[in-house]
């Protein structure tokens, strides 16, 4: 089992609101690079999707309960079926989504117990409870040419070292997909 990060991310390493959807004033910021960026598999996670399980946050979940059910491309088909955990301590009823379920008990726990590989998108503070834990094993980075200079970081000051190694790279339309994994110790 592995845990996966991915996350739409700015040079300045900021991640807050890439589709404009917070209404932030920089809000937008992946999107203003067209579809063919940002649309389909961009982050490779095939067989994932159909194996593994995708842990959200309250907010994600809620975004993304909006725009993914009535979709209909073969990514969308992907999407709105793989397992969804969601993290979160209001909501009860996440029918609005297939395949959705509330974490039931501490999220760190249910992400230790989990068999099946979890990928994580958005969800920036489910990402920082289990980086303090350093329980992720991989990030998959889809990097804009966009400096920010404010918003939320994935990787923030005073957050725990993390030593990685870059698996792979290479251009997805205006952005860089990049992921790296968990460096083996020398």
């Amino acid at each position: 089992m592995s845990v996966i990060v991915i996350e739409f991310i700015t040079l300045d390493g900021i991640v807050t609101d890439p589709d404009g959807s917070a209404g932030t004033p920089t809000g937008g910021w992946a999107f203003r690079h067209g579809p063919e960026t940002v649309a389909g598999d961009k982050f490779r996670l095939g067989s994932l999707l159909d194996e593994g399980v995708m842990l959200l946050g309250r907010t994600t979940w809620q975004l993304f309960s909006r725009l993914w059910p009535g979709r209909e491309d073969p990514f969308a088909a992907r999407m709105n079926a793989v397992p969804k955990l969601i993290a979160t301590r209001t909501l009860t009823d996440v029918s609005g989504w297939a395949n959705s379920q509330v974490i039931d008990g501490d999220l760190v726990e249910a992400v230790r117990r989990e068999q099946r590989d979890v990928i994580i998108t958005g969800s920036l503070s489910v990402v920082h409870a289990l980086m303090a834990e350093d329980l992720v094993d991989e990030y998959r980075l889809l990097t804009f040419p966009t400096v920010l200079g404010t918003g939320e970081r994935l990787f923030p000051a005073g957050g725990p070292p993390a030593f990685l190694e870059c698996t792979s790279s290479g251009r997805t339309g205006a952005a860089v997909l990049s992921q790296y994994r968990r460096a083996t110790p020398r």
